[in-house]
């Protein structure tokens, strides 16, 4: 289950570098269903692997010139800080026991997991509409608020369930901002780096039992697939992927959710 794990990882950083998006969906329900981690040190686990790899990826985007830079600190700052505060602070006080109705008792585990489902089928959503093009234009002074909000809210997410966001990040770039879709990939995959790797910081702060040896073995085959994702982009249209793709994570979803709840 360990080697299907890692050669799992490697798909995972291959759709993370193609799409700029959507690859982070798919590390938790990796580490918890293939690899049987629990899903709070799941949610940790994700954060430094996504954001290792998305650092690897977003430094080759920018040799290309693919990352808007002023668009980076504009979305990044309000987010991190909520993503921190929430690694550090709200994570580890939710009880372990939420509630119990008859035979049924959600735990925080089981809670994490369903609330991780719900982003997956927001996650599908967003890909399967697909984006909407736009020429490069500069970050128009009128979105910067709405721009702000959503990527605090963003943070919060991330925080929650160890997924670096991609599949809402580039649709707000390109719409708020109005970046082409392949800056707003490379734009993104800087931002999910700063945003998952300020959240692992919360993890080992708040004293989180990190087994060094598996993530950066695990980490190492993600950034495999980020390279062989980013090499990727020069023969194969993103865009006509995400859809067949945002199908797959949305039957994930409903996966987790019939899971957690009834099985």
């Amino acid at each position: 289950m360990e080697i299907l794990g890692f050669c799992l990882a490697i798909i995972m950083g291959f759709t993370l570098g193609l799409l700029g998006g959507g690859g982070s969906i798919l590390t938790v329900p990796i580490l918890v269903y293939v690899l049987a981690i629990d899903p709070i040190l799941a949610t940790a686990y994700s954060l430094f692997v996504v954001g290792t790899s998305a650092l690897i990826g977003g430094w080759r985007k920018h040799v290309r010139g693919l990352v808007d830079w002023k668009t980076v600190f504009t979305f990044a700052t309000p987010s991190l800080i909520s993503v921190f505060l929430t690694r550090y602070y709200l994570v580890p006080a939710i009880p372990t026991v939420m509630f119990s109705v008859g035979d049924f008792t959600l735990t925080k585990d089981i809670a994490i997991m369903i609330f991780f489902a719900a982003v997956m089928l927001m996650a599908s959503y967003s890909m399967i509409r697909g984006n909407h093009n736009s020429e490069d234009k500069p970050l128009r002074s009128s979105n910067i608020p709405v721009l702000i909000v959503q990527a605090a809210i963003l943070g919060t997410v991330t925080g929650l369930v160890g997924a670096g966001g991609g599949f809402l990040i580039v649709p707000a770039l390109v719409i708020l901002v109005g970046l082409p879709i392949k800056k707003a990939i490379g734009t993104s995959l800087v931002i999910i780096a700063i945003n998952s790797l300020i959240g692992f910081m919360g993890d080992i702060g708040s004293g989180q039992n990190i087994q060094w040896s598996f993530i950066l073995t695990f980490t190492a085959f993600a950034i495999i697939g980020m390279l062989l994702g980013n090499y990727a982009t020069h023969f194969v249209n993103p865009a006509k992927l995400k859809k067949g793709f945002g199908y797959f994570v949305l039957v994930m979803g409903i996966f987790i959710i019939v899971k957690e709840t009834l099985l």
